[in-house]
Formats: C-alpha cells, structure tokens, sequence
C-alpha cells in the first residue's frame, strides 16, 4: 500500500530520489516522476502499462521553467497563459534537445503546462526540474480524481500520494498546438474552447481518435470502465435488458432500476458538476453486477463537449 499524506518535503525527496508519486491538481490526479530523467519517465510508463508511443505532458510552475524547455513561445501562446495558468490548459510548443525524446514519444513537440493546485505548485517550486504526471490510473482505465482512487488502482506500485482532497474540475486539461498562426485544440478539456476563443479568434478543432497520436490523450480507446457502454437514448436501450445486471451513467435523469446500479452527473443540468463527476462515476460503474452501461450525450457546449469526448473513448 502506498502513504497518503500532506508531506511535499517527502514527496520531494522521492521525486528527486527517481521515484514516482502521486500528486493532485485541479483536473485530475498524476503520477509524477522528474520529467526530465528518462528512467524515471520509463517507470511512469511501467507503473501504468502505459504505451510508449503516447507522450507525458511536463508540469511545472512558472513560465520562466516553461522557457528553458522549449525553443520559443509564440505571442499567441502567451496570450494563453497570461489567460488560462495556472489551470487545465496544456499547450504543445517545439522542445529543447535538453528535454527527453522519451517525453514527447520522438515528437517535436513538447507539452506543458501549470495546474492549478497549491500543493502541487509549492512541490513544483521546491523541485528543480519539471514533472511528467499523467493520470495516475492503469492506462486506458478511468483517471482519478481523489487520493484513494490512486491508492485503489495503484497504491501496490508507489510508495507515496500527496493527497491534496478532490479535484475540482475533474476533467483533464484542453491540450492546444499551434499551426502557424492558427491555434489547433488537440485534446477537449478543462479549459473550454470558448474560452480559448475570447482570447484568441476562432479556433481548429483537431480531436483525432488516433493510435499514433500528435498529443497526450488522443488515444480512441480510453477512459474504460471494463464494461461494454451503451451511448443513446437510454429509456429505449433499457427496454431490451435487464434491469439487475445494466448500469445507468446519466446527465439528469434518475431511471426505475436500482439506485446502486445508477449515477446521475448533475440533477441540475448543471455542466461543470457533471465533469466534476464524470471520472468517479465511470469508476462506480465498474462491479461485479454490471454486465451493460447505458449512457447519453450531453448538451454539446461548455464542458459537456469534454465529457462527450471521454464518453465516446470510453464506449470504444
């Protein structure tokens, strides 16, 4: 079993030690390891059983850091940042030959960004090296967003979690590059591309479901619950199974099966609440009596175009 504490000065010493942690942020839980030791990136790979062709993104906590790992930072890459960090907003610029190879899986590019979490960001400026921190889930399962769920799925494997309480976006960061001039949304996100738009003009839309992918989290099959997930209208699906055995994962709605076998995301329609708790109730999805998940597409605005986009690479 993996520690659960409030200690950064330990969790420092590991992370300079090349051990891994895991550490809280506002969209979800990471497992952290220095970003800039590849044997420390390659543990992160094996706690996770994590494919090699998918890159990390580096976490730090200033821009000044941020500069030292990329060859330039373009104006409108600015104006993101001076907008959206610290928060979950990942931006993909050309790296430094200093930043591993094993980071970016031989990209060119290099993710990066600074969450907005206060333990986090003191242990990010007590460190002298960024970190790597993807999700601290066995790979392609559902992310956590709570120290006990790391603990859950991975606390035989890491000797300490910085518990820093629950997240509280509860979706992983937006990840944007850049294609000369225009701004390309690579990942859907925390940071709404609404958002992204007041600051910049429109932008592109690049979400590919790939297995070669540009940037972290573009994996089509992802997030699973290791149940097969129905998306549609749920009244009609629920007709042809049964009631006992099928999961129910809702936006508002309460259905007549079992209250243990159901979750509705936000009885007000409310769309920050619903991903808030999307992670934790794809998790509650996955027991023993669940053969089925039913589930729906949310309103496509806001944050609901992030949730949809899980639910899609969850139902994969």
């Amino acid at each position: 079993m993996a520690e659960i504490g409030k200690d950064i000065s330990k969790a420092k010493q590991l992370l300079e030690n090349g051990e891994v942690v895991g550490i809280p942020t506002e969209t979800v839980y990471g497992l952290a390891g220095n970003a800039l030791n590849e044997d420390a990136i390659l543990k992160i790979y094996s706690v996770k059983n994590r494919p090699k062709f998918d890159p990390l993104i580096a976490h730090t906590n200033s821009l000044d850091k941020i500069e030292g790992l990329v060859k330039e930072i373009p104006s409108k890459a600015y104006e993101l940042t001076n907008a959206f960090w610290p928060g979950p907003l990942t931006i993909l610029l050309n790296k430094k030959s200093s930043v591993p190879d094993l980071l970016t899986s031989g990209l060119d590019r290099v993710a990066v960004r600074i969450p907005d979490h206060p333990l986090t960001l003191e242990l990010l400026s007590a460190l002298e090296f960024p970190l790597a921190a993807p999700s601290a889930n066995p790979f392609g399962y559902v992310s956590p967003t709570s120290a006990q769920h790391v603990e859950d799925q991975l606390g035989d494997k890491i000797p300490y979690i910085l518990d820093g309480g629950p997240c509280h976006i509860g979706l992983e960061s937006t990840i944007v590059g850049f294609d000369g001039d225009d701004v390309v949304v690579y990942r859907l996100g925390g940071t709404k591309v609404e958002a992204i738009e007041e600051i910049v003009g429109k932008v592109k839309i690049q979400v590919n479901e790939s297995s070669n992918p540009a940037a972290p989290g573009m994996l089509k099959s992802h997030y699973s619950p290791g149940r097969k997930m129905i998306i549609g209208d749920i009244s009609e699906n629920l007709r042809e199974l049964n009631p006992e055995t099928t999961g129910i994962l809702s936006f508002m709605t309460t259905y007549d099966i079992p209250v243990k076998n159901q979750v509705v995301l936000s009885p007000t329609g409310d769309l920050d609440e619903a991903a808030r708790n999307i992670f934790s109730a794809l998790r509650k999805m996955d027991q023993p009596n669940i053969e089925v998940i039913l589930t729906e597409f949310l309103p496509q605005e806001g944050l609901g175009k992030a949730i949809n986009d899980r639910l899609r690479r969850a139902a994969v």
